[in-house]
């Protein structure tokens, strides 16, 4: 069921890989080139079957391409889509797989070439493990795939990507920029960042102690730092609000333990609890990945 030709797929790793291998393992492209720095890591990806062909430079591999995703650092996208719009085929939709979405879109529409082949996109799916020995071509069924498209988005494109990214299993919902990144700083940026302070916490004479509620809470902490650096930086004035939210939280919590409130505590826990049960309910039991 061969729906797109050649797709050229900027930076292999988990994301990147388990677009190539749902793309080839469902017949759905005639040709996945991957594209990256590194020509070990392109080839292991390659060995791994979630590319056909490898090289490390975007223009030769983007020159035949109907479709490109960019999949690297956040604070490279921009520069990588406006590269590959130079050297794509004018029919070419280029889409991406980033965590923020306001910057990227705005440099990119700052670009007239690049922004006439773009559809900004970040499928929420993905794992505290790195690199493409973890991907695997499920990975985006069922998960929430969002589009920011913007008022300079060409319709057409637009459709393309909803074909795209519904292929691979996702399921779309259509925001702008600015909610995206706003809404994303409270349920995966924030979170993040809280779990990475909880588990810098826990040292290694407290570690025995430590069971189910530190694993679970901690699991994305064991994330890239590489990766999740520059999320940050790009999404900090959104960030710094919803941190500004728990501290506000947070202290409604400390003000009930300290007046040994039993109502207001049990409140502050129902509240988390009752949107625990919501989230639940709307992922199978609350089992996907970050």
């Amino acid at each position: 069921m061969e729906r797109f030709g050649t797709v050229a797929i900027v930076g292999v790793g988990l994301i990147g890989g388990s677009i190539g291998q749902a793309l080839r393992e469902h017949g759905l492209a005639r040709r996945v080139v991957g594209i990256g720095r590194d020509a070990a890591r392109l080839a292991e990806a390659q060995h791994l079957g979630a590319i056909d062909v490898a090289t490390t430079e975007i223009a030769r591999g983007v020159a035949e391409a109907e479709i490109v995703v960019v999949c690297t650092p956040v604070d490279r996208i921009a520069s990588d889509i406006i590269e590959a719009a130079r050297a794509s085929p004018p029919s070419a939709l280029i889409t991406d797989a980033g965590s923020t979405k306001r910057k990227i879109v705005r440099e990119v529409e700052a670009d007239s070439l690049a922004r006439g082949k773009f559809v900004a996109a970040h499928p929420i799916a993905g794992s505290e493990r790195s690199g493409v020995a973890n991907a695997r071509a499920d990975l985006f069924a069922g998960r929430v795939c969002v589009l920011t498209p913007t008022e300079q988005t060409p319709p057409a494109l637009l459709n393309r990507a909803r074909d795209f990214w519904s292929s691979l299993g996702s399921r779309l919902i259509e925001i702008d920029p600015a909610t995206h990144d706003d809404r994303l700083a409270r349920t995966s940026h924030l979170p993040h960042a809280l779990a990475a302070a909880l588990a810098a916490l826990v040292g290694p004479d407290l570690v025995p102690l430590a069971a189910g509620a530190y694993r679970d809470v901690t699991r994305v902490a064991a994330a890239d730092a590489a990766l999740w650096t520059p999320i940050f930086l790009e999404n900090r004035d959104a960030i710094l609000d919803a941190l500004d939210a728990y501290d506000r939280s947070l202290a409604g919590f400390r003000a009930a333990l300290e007046a040994g409130d039993e109502a207001r505590l049990s409140a502050w826990w129902n509240l988390g609890r009752e949107n625990r049960r919501r989230f639940e309910g709307q992922n199978g039991g609350g089992t996907v990945a970050s």
